[in-house]
């Protein structure tokens, strides 16, 4: 059941050739000094190259100005400056939210989303920045249009970190500069473990990015054993696990991945990951009219987190072409947000931005696939309506 509902909607196209010099984001600082030290170039270039580098506004050598010429020619033979090489950008929200397709060197597409939060009162203004850690995804959720389009390969690190470099580019010319950091784009971060915990450990770097690191969040949907790593590792970072069911037959509909990693299991680690870190866990919880919802679901959501330290962030659902499920409707969504209070669960309703620019996770990369074959399209409805209702009915029956 798990592999026809994970499997992808749109074939898997070839790649192309990749450039094979690294990202120079991706080079940490003893990796760049060494390199500048084969060179026979003094150590301050170092600082020199991440003052550009790191406030975003380098994208490729000739921008590199305090260097002499020879060395900008030289980074620009062993490194990339940028490895995002072409990017497309929509705004929505009267300029607030801005997406983000880029095209990597072997023609992949991943996605990255800016989200701008005015001041208000006595809070300051904030620009998060939503990325990408794979391109495409393995796990396959039915209601995520990235889970339609399949796996194609993970990111390295400078391909994360350039993500936000772009973005920091822009808000530099608004003299703003970027506060959070989400990895909730495309693909599932634990599936990448290494590159993503470098590319945050790049970003929360003070002699690189210098994004504290209680402003970077890493999602996972589940992946046991990624999570048991940050476990160990201990870092300051926000988890937040996508959970969207907590009836274990529900969830393996919406998170094929429940197979593998129970929804008991994974809220178990997170509760360790909370103790050892002292950080709250926050629960994505996309909300699916008559799907995962209900009166029931809101009390096993409840039980499942009592006694954690613990948040629920509550989604309405954003329109995918290919699914027959649409969001809970507002006054659902408010009951649902009610019995989790009552219950002691700290909840939020979020606000869906930049629906009318596809920003949601993989929307903007399946326009450009084309459509999908329409008997696919109707297995695929089919399917889902069938493996949903059994699993209502097995979770009714218990």
């Amino acid at each position: 059941m798990g592999e026809a509902l994970a499997r992808p909607l749109f074939p898997v196209l070839p790649a192309g050739r990749r450039d094979p010099r690294p990202g120079l984001s991706g080079a940490d600082p003893a990796e760049l000094e060494a390199w500048l030290g084969k060179h026979a170039q003094p150590a301050y270039r170092a600082r020199q190259i991440a003052d550009h580098l790191w406030s975003g506004t380098a994208h490729d050598a000739d921008e590199l100005r305090t260097l002499p010429q020879a060395l900008r020619r030289a980074l620009d033979d062993d490194f990339r400056i940028d490895t995002l090489v072409d990017t497309e950008v929509r705004a929505a929200d009267a300029g607030l939210t801005e997406k983000a397709l880029h095209r990597l060197d072997d023609g992949r597409l991943i996605e990255s989303v800016l989200m701008r939060y005015p001041a208000r009162g006595w809070r300051r203004g904030r620009a998060t920045v939503c990325i990408s850690s794979q391109a495409g995804c393995a796990v396959g959720c039915p209601f995520c249009a990235t889970g339609e389009l399949g796996f194609m390969r993970d990111l390295d690190t400078a391909e994360i970190v350039d993500q936000v470099r772009f973005w920091q580019r822009r808000l530099s010319a608004e003299e703003r500069h970027v506060t959070n950091v989400v990895f909730m784009g495309m693909g599932e971060p634990l599936l990448n473990t290494d590159a993503v915990i470098d590319a945050a450990n790049a970003l929360s770097d003070p002699k690189r990015f210098g994004l504290g690191a209680r402003h970077i969040t890493i999602s996972t949907s589940g992946v046991l054993p990624g999570m048991e790593r940050l476990i160990e590792l201990r870092p300051q970072y926000t988890l937040a696990v996508s959970l969207h069911a907590a009836r274990s037959e529900l969830r393996d509909v919406l998170v094929p991945l429940n197979r593998r990693y129970p929804v008991t299991e994974i809220v178990d680690a997170a509760g360790r990951f909370s103790a050892q870190t002292g950080r709250r866990i926050t629960y994505e919880y996309v909300m699916i009219d008559g799907i995962n919802d209900t009166h029931a679901d809101a009390l096993a959501l409840a039980r499942l987190l009592r006694g954690q330290l613990a948040h629920v962030n509550l989604i309405p659902m954003n329109p995918v072409a290919h699914t027959p499920w649409r969001p809970s409707t507002t006054e659902r969504i408010d009951e649902f947000a009610g019995i989790l209070r009552n219950g002691g669960i700290g909840t939020t309703v979020r606000r869906n931005r930049g629906i009318e620019i596809g920003a949601a996770c993989g929307q903007l990369a399946a326009d450009r696939a084309g459509a999908p074959a329409p008997d696919a399209v109707a297995r695929r409805r089919d399917l889902l309506v069938s493996r949903s209702a059994e699993a209502l009915m097995a979770s009714a029956s218990r």
